[in-house]
C-alpha cells in the first residue's frame, strides 16, 4: 500500500518542478533521492512479524480488553457514587433490594471507597500497560524512536477514550444505576485492595492534617475578616458574622429564662389548656408539676386539634410527648443536629443539678444567624419600648443589650465594659448596682441615666432611661 503513495509523490514532484520553471536537473535528483530515502525509512521502521505467535496474540487480546473494561468500570464508578444527591440516597433507602443496600453501605465510609476506587484503577492501568505493550511487540517490529511513539499513542488513546472519557460520560446520565450495576465488583475489590487503600488512606489523612496546620486560622480571626469586609448589606454582615459566631455559642446566651416560660399545670382542667393555647399563640407548650422543676412534657397543639371539641373531663395529658432537656453550656450547633436527628423544635435547658433554667426553640437557634425572626404569635419590636420625651424611653426589662443599644442610638456593645455576664437591660441594672435592683433605684452609666419604675414581685419589669443632651 505504501508503494503507490510513493510514486504518486515522486510524480507530483516532478510535475510541480517542471511548471514551476524553477529546479533544474541537477537540483531535482537530489530532491528526489532525500524524498524516497525518508519515505524508505518510515516504511522500514514499522514492520509486521513474520513470526507471529497466534495463541498468545488472542490471550493478550482478550486479557487487554477485560483489563480495559475494569479499568472503564472504576472510572465509571468514581462518578457514579460520587454524584449521587439527596434525592437519590433517599431513593435507595426506599427500595428494598440488595444492590440498594450495597451502594449505600459502600458510601458509610466513602474515604475508603474513594480510596479502593483510586487503587484498583490505577493497579489496573499499570498492568493495561504492561500487557498492551507486549501485544504490539507481538504484532510489530519496530525500530529507533518508532516503538516509544507507537506505543505511547495507542495506549493513551485507548485508556483516555475506552478507559475514562467514555465511561464518565456515560455515568453522568444515570449514575444510580451505574452505581447499583458496580456496588458488587466494589465490594470485592474492596476486600482485594484493602491493604493498599488503608496505607493510602493514612497517608493522605497525614498529608491533609499537616496543611491544615500551616493553614488554619482561629475564629477570631475570621470575625476580623468579617468584620474588615466592606461589600455586603448590613443585614449580610450580620450574618456573616452570626455564621462565625456560630459554633462558639452556649444554650444559655440565647435561651428564654424561666420566668419568661409559659406552662401548664399537669392537673389543669381542660378549659384552661385550651385558654392558655388562645392567649398566647405558642404551638408547644412544657406541662409541669409541682413547679417548673418538674417538667412531665410537651404540649403540641396540632395534637390537640382532633380533641378540640372533648368535654372537660378529656385527658389531655396523654398527648404529651416526652421533653428533651439539655444542659446550659452545650453549643447551640450540637444543639441543632440534636434537633435534626430527633426531629423536635424544642428543649428544656437545666444546670447541673437538673433545675429548670430556661427553654430554648429551633427558632432561637435560627435567629443567631438569620436574625430576629417574627410571626404572628410575636409581639410587636415596639411593644418592648415606648419613647415618651425626646431623650426619654420606657423599656421592657427583658429587652436585650444590644438591641437596648441600638435604640437609644449607641454604638454595638457601647456597655460591653459594664454588663459582664448579663444579656437583658434587666441583667445590666444588677451589674451596675452589684445587688438585687429595686423600685424607685436610679442608676448613671455612659450617659444614660436607668430608673427602676415596677416591679412583679422581685422581676424588674419596666426601666426608664434618660439620655444625656
Amino acid at each position: 500500500m505504501l508503494m503507490p503513495l510513493m510514486t504518486l509523490d515522486s510524480t507530483a514532484l516532478l510535475r510541480a518542478a517542471h511548471n514551476g520553471a524553477t529546479l533544474d536537473n541537477d537540483h531535482l535528483t537530489p530532491s528526489l533521492e532525500a524524498v524516497s530515502q525518508s519515505a524508505d525509512a518510515v516504511v522500514n521502521a514499522i514492520a509486521i512479524n513474520q513470526n507471529i505467535d497466534y495463541v498468545t496474540v488472542v490471550g493478550l487480546a482478550l486479557l487487554s480488553l477485560l483489563l480495559l473494561a475494569i479499568s472503564a468500570m472504576c472510572s465509571g464508578s468514581e462518578v457514579a457514587f460520587f454524584s449521587l444527591t439527596h434525592n437519590d440516597l433517599d431513593k435507595l433507602e426506599k427500595e428494598d433490594d440488595a444492590s440498594s443496600h450495597r451502594v449505600l453501605a459502600l458510601l458509610e465510609n466513602s474515604d475508603r471507597l474513594l480510596a479502593t476506587i483510586l487503587v484498583g484503577n490505577n493497579m489496573v492501568n499499570i498492568c493495561l500497560i504492561i500487557i498492551t505493550t507486549q501485544l504490539i511487540d507481538q504484532l510489530f517490529i519496530f525500530s529507533g524512536v518508532w516503538d516509544f511513539v507507537f506505543k505511547t499513542i495507542v495506549v493513551t488513546f485507548l485508556l483516555l477514550l475506552f478507559g475514562e472519557i467514555m465511561p464518565k460520560v456515560f455515568t453522568q446520565t444515570n449514575p444510580v444505576r451505574m452505581s447499583k450495576f458496580a456496588s458488587m465488583p466494589m465490594r470485592l475489590l474492596s476486600w482485594l485492595a484493602y491493604p493498599l487503600a488503608m496505607v493510602l488512606m493514612r497517608t493522605s489523612s497525614r498529608v491533609s492534617r499537616f496543611a491544615m496546620k500551616s493553614t488554619e486560622i482561629s475564629i477570631e480571626e475570621l470575625a476580623n475578616a468579617v468584620d474588615l469586609t466592606e461589600t455586603g448589606s448590613e443585614e449580610e454582615q450580620k450574618m456573616l458574622s452570626g455564621i462565625v459566631s456560630f459554633g462558639q455559642t452556649e444554650v444559655v446566651e440565647i435561651m428564654h429564662s424561666r420566668v419568661d416560660i409559659t406552662g401548664l399545670e399537669f392537673d389543669a382542667p381542660y378549659s384552661e389548656v385550651k385558654r392558655v393555647i388562645v392567649e398566647t399563640g405558642y404551638s408547644r407548650i412544657p406541662v409541669y408539676g409541682d413547679d417548673l422543676d418538674d417538667i412531665r412534657g410537651i404540649l403540641y397543639v396540632k395534637d390537640l386539634l382532633p380533641h378540640i371539641n372533648e368535654s372537660e373531663s378529656f385527658e389531655w395529658q396523654t398527648l404529651l410527648r416526652k421533653p428533651y432537656f439539655v444542659p446550659e453550656h452545650m453549643m447551640i450547633d450540637d444543639l441543632l443536629k440534636a434537633f435534626q436527628k430527633r426531629k423536635i423544635h424544642i428543649s428544656i435547658v437545666v444546670d447541673e443539678y437538673g433545675a429548670t433554667q430556661g427553654l430554648v426553640s429551633l427558632e432561637d437557634i435560627l435567629e443567631e444567624v438569620v436574625g430576629e425572626i417574627n410571626d404572628e404569635s410575636d409581639d410587636d419590636e415596639e411593644k418592648l419600648y415606648e419613647k415618651v420625651g425626646e431623650r426619654t424611653y420606657i423599656f421592657d426589662a427583658k429587652i436585650h443589650i444590644r438591641e437596648f443599644e441600638r435604640v437609644i442610638g449607641y454604638e454595638e456593645e457601647a456597655f460591653a465594659d459594664v454588663e459582664g455576664h448579663a444579656e437583658t437591660l434587666a441583667g445590666l441594672m444588677m451589674e451596675l448596682k452589684r445587688d438585687l435592683p429595686r423600685r424607685g433605684d436610679e442608676l448613671r452609666s455612659h450617659g444614660a441615666k436607668f430608673f427602676i419604675a415596677t416591679m412583679d414581685g422581685r422581676r424588674v419589669d419596666k426601666i426608664k432611661v434618660e439620655i444625656d443632651g
